[in-house]
């Protein structure tokens, strides 16, 4: 839950950054980045030792799914900060988005973190949930889809500049691949609920 509280703050944090570019914000981000590290030693650390104590297949598998999760939430967090990443050169390059891709931008963020509050709710594991974060996963990868085309079609009209262009499709895939990691996650949950 921890884990992904931070990425979820980060994936916040990173895209304040688009609209008003703060250091304070950036050293919060960092030191959420070096959290998730940590978190992912310390219960890869853990997960490992209590393996070797003569667990059931079934708590194997329960071990194995979870250090899976684990993985997942760390690359949620990476993405989060390439997303910082991105934000910080557009600062140093003084690059600005048109308003529509301002305003996609701040969609895909929002369907994001809607798919990261549906790791942390207590129903988390149902069938029925998973169903639903399937659904937000599917939504993003359409949203990437439309939201790519529509910003070839500014660059070519002129409305957005080229490493404007080059900047935001990268965001997208930062987005896109967290829509990813939540599932898989979603996935391991399922999985971990079904046998317990």
């Amino acid at each position: 839950g921890r884990m992904g509280q931070a990425a979820r703050e980060n994936i916040c944090l990173a895209t304040d950054q688009l609209s008003q570019y703060s250091r304070e914000r950036e050293t919060q981000i960092l030191q959420n980045e070096d959290k998730l590290d940590i978190y992912e030693d310390r219960l890869s650390s853990y997960l490992v030792e209590i393996s070797q104590h003569g667990l059931s297949m079934q708590d194997m598998r329960t071990v194995s799914r979870l250090l899976h999760a684990i993985g997942d939430f760390e690359r949620i967090g990476d993405h989060a900060d390439n997303l910082a990443g991105d934000t910080r050169l557009l600062n140093k390059r003084n690059i600005s988005f048109s308003p529509a891709a301002q305003k996609e931008i701040a969609a895909m963020r929002d369907i994001c973190l809607e798919c990261v509050d549906y790791l942390l709710t207590p129903v988390a594991g149902n069938v029925e949930w998973l169903s639903e974060v399937s659904a937000l996963e599917q939504r993003i990868d359409d949203m990437t889809s439309d939201y790519r085309r529509s910003h070839l079609e500014r660059m070519r009209s002129g409305e957005c500049s080229d490493e404007a262009c080059i900047i935001y499709s990268e965001l997208l895939t930062d987005f896109e691949r967290i829509g990813d990691h939540v599932l898989n996650i979603a996935q391991e949950m399922a999985q971990v609920q079904e046998h317990i």
